[in-house]
């Protein structure tokens, strides 16, 4: 028969690990920072709190792990996309194609290859030639 163990042991095995990662990523930026800093950029030495606070700095101004950045990240986007898609799903030809052409006088970059929003079928696709 299989024990249990209790939730506490789990949350308490949690609070260790992530203190020991904080340790852990703390004292790494220092290390590489007093290392590298002072000889490259003549800047000065830092302590372990000053290289947590780097790192938080960092976080906020570059995003969370896998957000890709506040409301320009990748969910952000994919959310984005789902609502155009959506919409264009429910409009007619005509009105299609004048959304296509805005986009594309606006300089909106086509990403999504076939399957993007504003894309022509590729029979339907204008050839362009340059003279």
């Amino acid at each position: 028969m299989k024990r249990r163990t209790p939730k506490i042991v789990h949350v308490l095995k949690f609070i260790v690990l992530g203190a020991i990662f904080f340790c852990f990523i703390g004292f790494a930026v220092q290390i590489l920072w007093n290392c590298l800093i002072p000889d490259l950029f003549h800047g000065p030495l830092i302590t372990f709190w000053q290289a947590i606070g780097l790192c938080l700095l960092g976080k906020l101004l570059f995003g969370w792990h896998g957000s890709g950045g506040g409301p320009w990240g990748m969910r952000a986007k994919q959310q984005w996309r789902r609502k155009m898609m959506e919409r264009m799903e429910n409009m007619s030809e005509e009105e299609r194609d004048k959304l296509r052409e805005k986009l594309r006088r606006c300089g909106m970059p086509n990403r999504w290859g076939n399957e993007g929003f504003y894309n022509e079928p590729k029979d339907q696709q204008k050839t362009e030639t340059n003279p």
